[in-house]
């Protein structure tokens, strides 16, 4: 495959960016597009250029670091991570914008790669619960009904990739926010500090600089892990439930 990669250049925070035009040739429709990038910048190191900044770490679609804007799409066409989308998603000849994330709480650090330190500062608010250190319990000591398990271990499936976000006209973070707080308020590891840990999660993301919430939906839609869009309605009712009780 011969492709032409419109790539978001960019060398700095506070630098001005702007798309460069490249061509790569011999492209496997086998290569994943991170394989393919790393093609790309096989040819620009050979040619004494500055290669294209992306993250990336497992490359097995678990870490969430793959974060690109393809075409339009957050990780591409496919509902899946950048990482395990394949060039056969695309077709000979074809014309690839690649840009990173487009958020005010995710600043550009170079080229592709932006800091996602809020997602890991709205965790640090509240995505913890108090137990007992040592060894671990038995798997049957606390009784846990399947419908509250089920409905955690889909909330627990967030990578924290931030595709959400980039979908999102308005940037907001509310789809993650909601997977954090569920997927610990639901079971009774987490019932301490339920209340508290929803509104300072809440808080946390707000400060932030995310958007609010219009439930347009296209989290998610973009979301490779398919956390369900009523996780939000869920937060909300945790919220307003904190609210409710009181001063803490």
């Amino acid at each position: 495959m011969k492709l032409t990669l419109r790539v978001w250049r960019q060398r700095g925070a506070d630098a001005p960016g702007h798309m460069a035009s490249y061509e790569v040739d011999g492209i496997s429709e086998d290569m994943s597009f991170l394989e393919m990038l790393d093609t790309l910048n096989e040819d620009l190191i050979l040619r004494g250029e500055d290669p294209v900044a992306f993250d990336h770490d497992c490359r097995e679609g678990i870490c969430g670091a793959c974060s690109l804007v393809i075409n339009g799409d957050a990780h591409g066409p496919e509902r899946t991570t950048t990482c395990q989308l394949h060039m056969r998603s695309f077709d000979d000849g074809d014309t690839i914008d690649v840009e990173p994330w487009r958020a005010a709480a995710f600043p550009v650090v170079k080229d592709l790669v932006v800091d996602r330190g809020s997602f890991d500062r709205i965790i640090q608010a509240g995505g913890y619960i108090t137990a007992p250190t040592g060894a671990a319990p038995e798997a049957h000591a606390t009784a846990v009904p399947k419908a509250d398990a089920d409905f955690a271990f889909e909330h627990a499936e967030c990578i924290g990739c931030g595709a959400c976000v980039a979908a999102c006209p308005n940037g907001s973070a509310m789809l993650f926010t909601s997977a954090k707080v569920n997927h610990l308020n639901v079971l009774p590891q987490g019932s301490p500090e339920r209340e508290t840990r929803v509104l300072d999660m809440v808080a946390r993301m707000d400060e932030e600089g995310f958007g609010g919430c219009t439930l347009t939906g296209e989290c998610a839609t973009a979301c490779p892990k398919g956390i369900p869009l009523p996780s939000i309605a869920a937060m909300n009712k945790e919220w307003l439930r904190a609210v409710r009780k009181g001063p803490r």
